[in-house]
């Protein structure tokens, strides 16, 4: 079988592996959450699961405190439930899903009953805003940024919805731009924002913005990368940049892939450049900007961890891919609805196991 060299984009990236100390008592409470939720099918809850999302959590924000760290993992939780939801939607479902958040989130204090087999997304969506504002009650300016990230994200997944429905590959310039906002890595910048509140007029700044773009871009670089052999399986893979780029400059999937490392290589190596670019603020604002900055290294860390070590991409081999690097393509699922999250177990688990294997 064929098989594909994987790029080490964070070869020298300064930042360690770090994990949050309160991830396992959190997945079992989260998880728990999740299943009274009832917002996946059985058949998809499985998969889910193994895909350790509280472990992606961990990952991002080692340094958030018990009840800090509880609010992110439901926000992942709930942000990956919706890419789930959206993966299978055209752009008028979508917006039926905007409608659910968007009102959760103004009106966290209304329940909202459903019936039996009726979509929770909106209670799922509004127990998660609930209990952030109950842990971050002041973060005035945080909470207005995630409300209009999360706005930005999903009206971006609407489009992106109609691209898939009608196989529409976009420039590589064009997609990058496109792909910063439907890989949803602004709104993950909350639960390191709720903790510091930092002014507008700083989170403005454009260094600042330059490290949030960082953060949303490098996010989608390295889930592009480690994803694209589901997706190409699946049959998602027109909204993968690997694509994208083999489409554009008539490539392979190996030479794609090494045009994104090496992509995501060059924008992490500025890490160090843009922190020596910061302006003071004075000591109170600065400290907090020096934890914030650092929060992005860690998540940018962190999503490169947590590929290998959940099942979310390369089944239970992840570890050996990730030692190395080297991965062997997935057959094609033939099904009338084949998400990337449901093609391990679609496959089987011979194959789940040659995923992440070498000859």
């Amino acid at each position: 079988m064929s098989q594909l060299r994987l790029p080490n984009s964070l070869s020298d990236f300064p930042f360690p592996r770090c994990i949050n100390p309160h991830y396992a008592p959190v997945k079992a409470e989260t998880e728990e959450w999740l299943r009274g939720m009832k917002v996946l099918d059985p058949s998809v809850q499985e998969s889910f699961e193994k895909c350790d999302f509280v472990l992606l959590t961990a990952h991002f924000y080692p340094s958030l405190t018990l009840d800090q760290f509880r609010v992110a993992s439901k926000m992942h939780m709930f942000l990956f439930v919706i890419d789930e939801y959206t993966d299978q939607a055209d752009s008028q479902g979508v917006q039926v899903y905007i409608h659910m958040v968007v009102d959760a989130l103004e009106r966290p204090h209304v329940i909202v009953p459903v019936e039996d087999g009726q979509c929770n997304l909106r209670e799922m969506a509004r127990q998660f805003w609930q209990d952030a504002l109950a842990v971050a009650p002041s973060a005035y300016a945080a909470q207005r940024r995630f409300k209009a990230n999360m706005i930005s994200y999903m009206n971006a997944v609407a489009n992106e919805a109609d691209d898939r429905a009608q196989g529409t590959i976009r420039s590589i310039d064009a997609f990058l731009e496109f792909r910063r906002q439907t890989a949803g890595g602004y709104p993950t910048l909350f639960p390191m924002d709720f903790c510091f509140d930092i002014p507008d007029e700083v989170m403005q700044h454009p260094t600042m913005c330059a490290f949030n773009d960082m953060f949303a871009d490098s996010i989608f670089l390295t889930n592009d990368l480690y994803s694209y052999n589901v997706e190409q399986a699946s049959g998602f893979d027109t909204q993968n940049l690997v694509t994208v780029v083999m489409n554009e400059q008539h490539v392979s999937a190996q030479d794609a892939m090494d045009w994104v490392g090496h992509y995501n290589a060059q924008l992490v190596g500025r890490y160090a450049a843009l922190k020596a670019d910061l302006p003071s603020w004075g000591p109170v604002v600065d400290r907090d900007v020096e934890a914030y900055v650092t929060s992005i290294g860690h998540g940018i860390r962190g999503v490169d961890a947590w590929s290998f070590e959940s099942e979310r991409y390369f089944g239970p081999g992840g570890l050996e891919v990730q030692r190395t690097r080297v991965m062997t393509l997935l057959p094609n699922i033939e099904a009338d609805v084949a998400t990337p999250l449901m093609v391990m177990d679609a496959v089987g688990k011979r194959t789940a196991a040659e995923a992440g294997s070498l000859p």
